[in-house]
């Protein structure tokens, strides 16, 4: 057996499933978000979707970490991954507790396991790429005390994503990288400068590293949410009490910024397509084909006349579009969208007045 084959033995899927995906209302809910949804017409929900994908590297090691409302739809949608691998969070702490609890839970099995981390909802094309910086990253984690990242060719000058500056090569590796440094989301003049220098990747927040060094990388800057973690894997009865007094921080702020910052995370290159599915421009132009009109759903219960856009139709009833051009039609039993395709980040904010109005009903 070779040391990468070696070092997929011990490689496990950690999948967060969070989130109420705000822009995809009003398809994607508190109480069924869009990880719960076929959004591509594949015949496949995106948790499926991301569990097919990582099966052929992990098998049966699959640990999912969603919120407590969310484990019977996910059990449900996911028959093959162990319910004692589901692990249900009391309430949102963010990715950083939500990854972290999983790798806790992994180095008590494993103080050597390997464990990479791929939200539930990004769609991924091109798994034969996928696959192989994968498993260069998994073979750098298990040879190395490095936290490494998946960076994504980026292909256009995007301002929704953060990015990731690549230093100089790892040696023997094929494509690793040194990270010089994580950024925020930036706007469009520098992201179109941080394309010039093919320096950047974007952040797709895939993280693959050994549990133990990630449990310990935290410890440096956040000791007593590290410490908090490893209480709950060694207790898991004492999850409901102490969940709610872990800190409440992203994975990227609480380890890969730092960690960055003293040389001790590395990138390789993932030449593959990738979305987050945010709003739904980026699924316009995800599922875009040559009907003016991208329909999801049943076709045959949308009729377009000199219309363009996208229209998601999921009560069954005839929607009729007529004249409009780049718009976003969304139609459920219980509520109707009606946007540009530009506007399209703005749908959290009927989200936010919703919640103001206290219809929790449809949010």
């Amino acid at each position: 057996m070779s040391d990468t084959d070696d070092a997929l033995a011990r490689f496990w899927a950690v999948i967060p499933a969070g989130g109420a995906g705000t822009r995809l209302w009003p398809i994607s809910r508190a109480g069924s978000p869009k990880f719960l949804h076929d959004l591509t017409g594949a015949g496949r929900t995106l948790i499926q979707l991301t569990v097919d994908r990582l099966q052929p590297l992990v098998g049966e090691r699959v640990v999912v970490v969603t919120g407590a409302r969310h484990v019977a739809a996910v059990t449900d949608q996911l028959p093959g991954v162990d319910r004692e691998n589901v692990i249900a969070e009391p309430s949102p702490r963010d990715s950083m507790a939500a990854i972290g609890l999983a790798a806790a839970v992994l180095e008590r099995r494993d103080p050597e396991a390997v464990l990479g981390s791929f939200a539930a909802d990004h769609v991924i094309e091109g798994e034969a790429r996928f696959d192989a910086a994968v498993r260069e990253a998994v073979a750098v984690a298990a040879e190395t005390e490095l936290l490494v990242t998946i960076g994504i060719q980026p292909t256009y000058p995007a301002t929704g994503f953060g990015y990731i500056q690549m230093g100089r090569g790892l040696p023997r590796r094929r494509t690793a990288a040194r990270v010089r440094q994580f950024v925020e989301k930036p706007d469009a003049r520098r992201a179109a400068s941080y394309l010039a220098t093919g320096e950047f990747r974007w952040n797709a927040g895939m993280f693959v590293v050994r549990a133990r060094v990630l449990l310990d990388l935290l410890a440096q800057w956040h000791p007593e949410l590290a410490a908090g973690l490893r209480a709950i894997a060694a207790a898991p009865e004492e999850l409901e009490q102490r969940w709610p007094e872990l800190e409440k921080i992203a994975i990227d702020n609480a380890v890969a910024e730092p960690a960055a910052d003293e040389g001790r995370v590395a990138v390789v290159p993932g030449d593959f397509s990738w979305d987050d599915v945010g709003d739904f421009k980026s699924l316009s132009t995800l599922l875009a084909g040559d009907e003016a009109v991208t329909v999801v759903g049943d076709p045959t219960q949308v009729e377009a006349v000199d219309a363009g856009g996208l229209v998601v139709s999921e009560s069954g009833r005839l929607v009729a579009v007529v004249g409009l051009d780049d718009d976003v039609v969304v139609e459920t039993d219980d509520a109707l969208l009606v946007t540009s395709r530009e506007r399209a980040q703005d749908v959290k904010r009927v989200v936010e007045s919703l919640k103001a109005a206290g219809r929790d009903d449809l949010v």
